[in-house]
This record gives C-alpha cells, sequence and structure tokens, in this order.
C-alpha cells in the first residue's frame, strides 16, 4: 500500500478511519513534546532584555503561547504534513500515515494553526507580528515544496536552529523593551545558541535514515554517514558555546562562563559516548547531553542581565 493511501486506509480492525481525527491524534500531530526549545529561548530573551516581569506578563505569556503551542506547533503540523511518505517509512503509527488523521485533515490543521499564530502575534506589536511571520515561513520553507529546506540537512536545520532559538529568543527580549531591538551582545548570543541548535537538529534525523535515503531527503547521517554527521553535530554543538564563553569573559561576566565550562565539560563526555554508537545514542544524547546545553543558555541570559546591572 503507497504511502498517500494509508492516509485514508480503513483501521487494521476492518472497521472504516473517523472522517475526522480525534482531540488526542491532533494534540500528537502538534507535538507539545517540541514546543520546549523555542518557549525556553523566549525565555532566555525575557530574562537578558533586565526588565522587570511588573507590567509585563500578558506580553509574556502571549509569547510563549506563540512560540510554542502556536508558531512551533504549527511547524510540526507542516513537517508532518508533507513528510508523510518519509513517516509511513520511518514512523507508520505517526497520526497521518496510521490512518489515525484521515483525508487532508493534517493539511487543514497546519494552515489553521498558522493563521491562529498570527492572530496571536497580533497581541505582540509590530515586533512580535513580524517574527512570528518570519519564523512561520521559516517552517513552510523547511517543509513545503517548492524550497523543502529539509531536503538538504545543512539548510534545513539551520531554518530550524534559527526559528527555535534565535528568533524566539530575539523576540522575548523585544518584546519586553515594547518593540526596541535588543542590544549587540544580545544578538550576538542569540545567534551562537542558534547555531548550536543546527547540531541538536541533526540528532533528530538518526532515527530517519533509512526513510530520508530512500526519498531522497539529504540529511547529514544520509549524506556523511552516521560517524561523520554525528561528528559535525557535536562540533555545532561545542564551538558556539566555546565562543559564547569567550565573549562572557570578554564582557567581564563573573561566574557564569565558568559555569557554562562545566556544563560542557559534561556535554564533552557525554558525546564521546555517543559518537561510539551515533546510531542508537542519539535518542539517549537528546534526552541527556541537550539538558546541559540549554542550562547554558539561560546562564547566559542571567550573566547579561549581570553585565548590564554593574
Amino acid at each position: 500500500m503507497s504511502p498517500v493511501a494509508a492516509v485514508t486506509a480503513p483501521s487494521a480492525a476492518g472497521i472504516p478511519a473517523s472522517p475526522r481525527p480525534s482531540l488526542r491524534t491532533v494534540a500528537e500531530l502538534l507535538k507539545p513534546i517540541t514546543w520546549f526549545p523555542p518557549m525556553w529561548a523566549f525565555g532566555c530573551g525575557v530574562v537578558s532584555s533586565n526588565l522587570p516581569l511588573r507590567g509585563r506578563w500578558a506580553l509574556i505569556v502571549a509569547g510563549v503561547v506563540l512560540s510554542g503551542p502556536m508558531v512551533c506547533a504549527s511547524s510540526q503540523a507542516v513537517n508532518d504534513w508533507f513528510d508523510r511518505e518519509v513517516d509511513a517509512i520511518n514512523e507508520p503509527q505517526r497520526p497521518i500515515p496510521s490512518g489515525r488523521m484521515p483525508g487532508r485533515w493534517g493539511l487543514y490543521i497546519a494552515v489553521l494553526w498558522t493563521l491562529l499564530s498570527l492572530l496571536v502575534a497580533t497581541l505582540l506589536g509590530t515586533w512580535g507580528f513580524a517574527a512570528a511571520i518570519l519564523g512561520l515561513i521559516l517552517a513552510w520553507a523547511y517543509s513545503a515544496p517548492p524550497l523543502r529546506l529539509k531536503q538538504n540537512g545543512w539548510w534545513g536545520n539551520a531554518a530550524c536552529g534559527l526559528c527555535y532559538e534565535g528568533l524566539a529568543w530575539v523576540t522575548g527580549a523585544a518584546v519586553m523593551m515594547r518593540g526596541v531591538m535588543p542590544d549587540t551582545r544580545t544578538v550576538l548570543l542569540a545567534f551562537l545558541y542558534s547555531l548550536g541548535a543546527h547540531g541538536i537538529m541533526t540528532l533528530n534525523d538518526f532515527k530517519a535514515i533509512d526513510g530520508d535515503r530512500q526519498m531522497g531527503v539529504r540529511s547529514l547521517p544520509v549524506q556523511l554517514g552516521a560517524e561523520g554527521a554525528a561528528l559535525i553535530a557535536c562540533m555545532f554543538m561545542l564551538l558556539p558555546q566555546i565562543l559564547v564563553v569567550a565573549f562572557l569573559f570578554k564582557w567581564g561576566a563573573t561566574w557564569h562562563p565558568w559555569a557554562i565550562l562545566g556544563l560542557i565539560s559534561a556535554q564533552a563526555l557525554l558525546m564521546a559516548r555517543f559518537l561510539i554508537n551515533p546510531i542508537a545514542r542519539a535518542t539517549w544524547y537528546s534526552a541527556i547531553g541537550v539538558n546541559f546545553y540549554v542550562i547554558g543558555m539561560l546562564l547566559s541570559a542571567f550573566s547579561i542581565r549581570g553585565i548590564a546591572v554593574n
């Protein structure tokens, strides 16, 4: 059976699929577990702004909702729709290839969530609305033809890193500052952690090597092999963090860069184990090693706040 046919196929029990997906299936399509990175990055932007939270809580809540449950969720729905044939090979249990998301419901939800995201973005002023438009453009460009940036792991992972980390971080700071562009230090930190997110996105590609290869998706594991892609992913994650530490020392930060160095050391030890068997341990590293990365993000945001105070 072709992957597309599987979308409307009867269930395994011989009962025709429901004409509408259940709410649980819709939630699975929107992948709440993926909302954390942009929400966290937005929070880092809020912290780095060095502005009081009082009087800005409505903006903060709207920004967190926009970053995760709206824009990120939209990107997940878009990706699942345009990846349905690849998922039929790699993850046939996903809502669309399994038939639990029948017909063109996956596309309808992707479009609806995109429009709802733009509606929520109007609450954040001109900057927040513009950032949402850029994020949604990147989300559709990543998955949908004709660009389909994910066809090449170098470009696709860069787009995700920029959208999930850098854009969310700068937006958080700008929203707190009522639309004023954050200073150069904040933008530089956001950019460096976006580069690091390129490596984090590569970790997600190891589970889909077979389907990507069959469908012509040139992820880094497909292009470079598992070992080569694992090494590149580690370099992308480590080098930007080392630059962050160097800049923090240059800017006069006190204990924060030392703490981040400790987090980098922990990551390096875990990476050594990951590199031995990257296919088997990519998910393991994502679950453990990436935590040290995101803690370092928050520490660097507090460091900027401390420097600004001094």
